[in-house]
């Protein structure tokens, strides 16, 4: 990997170049104005776009980077690669689009990613995390198999697994949110309505299994209901597969009754998304999750 002279980053935003297996790639970081650094450096996130969008719209689409200013985070929005500026995508096992025909090795850039990161930046290695929109969740789920080693948890949101399954060095914390009306990745697996890829994509309950296995956690879930508290037409119920002791990790999932292929608690600008829920907060209830795990020590 070769870049462009290392800059220190201050606080703000920075849009960033890497050149990585012969691809130039861009990502977008935003460091805390409001937030004060802590001793052992910043935790990250890092959010992936969905597929056939990009970064900057991912920002639009659920600002967490609004919540990092305030509770001292520092948010990452990678771009994907394609032909078109405003169409990306992430080759993330079965899904998607030029990223998967062209074999880009998306993986290896977010190691490339980190690595140049810490350089620029203090970072807290043990409060690495990823969550992603559907295509983008799918990248989540994987670098969670494929890079346990590097992050503390993930938490995908409407986009289930990518591979038929998973083999992570280590368990690894994982939060999914889906809509059960989400016509674009269904919560039932197959190919859904408004789905442009036409892809047979797996079911939220495939993704569950495998991560609860993986995991190592309780196969049966604690279930909460939840009262509406905004008459939107959706509910909420939260399955929490339980950590059973050393060597296992939680698996959470929740379920959003009427939701669409939205983030939760931030409206959609485009309609055939689908109803977003105003009784779920993500960016909120990702940040908890988080905060509540770290990398173990070695």
């Amino acid at each position: 990997m070769s870049t462009t002279p290392i800059k220190l980053l201050t606080s703000g935003r920075h849009r960033l170049t890497l050149d990585v297996d012969d691809r130039e790639r861009e990502l977008w970081v935003f460091v805390p104005t409001q937030a004060t650094e802590p001793s052992d450096g910043w935790p990250v996130i890092l959010t992936f776009h969905g597929g056939l969008s990009n970064a900057p719209t991912m920002m639009r689409f659920c600002e967490l980077q609004e919540l990092g200013e305030t509770a001292g985070f520092v948010t990452v929005f990678p771009n994907g690669t394609g032909r078109m500026p405003s169409m990306k995508t992430w080759n993330a096992g079965m899904c998607c689009g030029y990223a998967q025909r062209e074999d880009v090795n998306d993986v290896h850039f977010v190691e490339e990613l980190l690595a140049d990161l810490s350089q620029r930046i203090q970072i807290d290695p043990s409060r690495v995390y990823a969550t992603g929109m559907s295509n983008g969740g799918m990248m989540a789920y994987l670098l969670a198999d494929k890079l346990s080693d590097r992050f503390a948890a993930v938490a995908p949101v409407g986009g289930t697994m990518g591979n038929e399954a998973c083999q992570p060095k280590r368990p690894v914390p994982l939060m999914h949110m889906h809509g059960t009306e989400d016509q674009f990745v269904r919560w039932e697996g197959g190919v859904g309505a408004r789905s442009k890829s036409k892809l047979d994509f797996h079911s939220v309950d495939h993704a569950m299994a495998n991560w609860v296995a993986a995991n190592r956690a309780n196969p049966q879930p604690q279930i909460e209901k939840f009262e509406p508290q905004v008459d939107d037409g959706t509910s909420i119920e939260k399955y929490t597969y339980a950590a059973t002791g050393t060597g296992s990790a939680e698996v959470i999932l929740w379920k959003i009754y009427g939701g669409g292929h939205t983030w939760p608690g931030k409206e959609s600008r485009l309609d055939m998304l689908g109803p977003t829920t105003h009784n779920l907060d993500a960016n909120a209830v990702i940040w908890d999750f988080f905060q509540r795990h770290r990398l173990p020590k070695e």
